[in-house]
């Protein structure tokens, strides 16, 4: 089961990862927060685990119009958001993959109707930011 959309791109860590928040932004998320998976690592465990992950940002985007229908209609589905952006690029990688989890993954735990049009929306804006990033990649 996939659960989430995928894009490679052939850019460095730094502008993929400031092509996926402009991209983001550009469907109208905002960025709550960042967690540096490796940063954490090589705090907790050791240079060397951090190494082995290569460079790996959690993004935590959040539309704040879907997220306010999306608790309006069930106020449960705070806990899967916000919804998560992966930029992630192995220490020898010449590409930068970027990952958005698949907003279906809502519809597969609530029965709502307004959960499925939420969720729609937000599949429709996620993948037209990995387009737009696919698009940046081979300019």
């Amino acid at each position: 089961m996939s659960y989430t959309h995928t894009v490679t791109v052939p850019l460095g860590w730094d502008e993929a990862l400031q092509r996926t928040r402009e991209a983001l932004a550009g469907q109208g998320f905002g960025i709550l927060s960042e967690i540096n998976v490796r940063a954490t690592f090589e705090a907790k465990l050791g240079a060397g685990a951090a190494e082995d992950l290569g460079d790996y940002m959690i993004l935590g985007a959040c539309n704040p119009a879907l997220a306010s229908r999306a608790l309006s209609a069930e106020p449960d589905m705070g806990a899967l958001l916000p919804c998560n952006v992966v930029v992630r690029r192995g220490k020898d990688a010449a590409e930068t993959t970027i990952q958005a989890i698949d907003p279906q993954t809502m519809v597969k735990l609530s029965d709502s109707p307004a959960v499925r049009d939420v969720a729609n929306d937000a599949d429709t804006r996620l993948r037209a930011a990995l387009d737009t990033l696919r698009g940046a990649g081979a300019a």
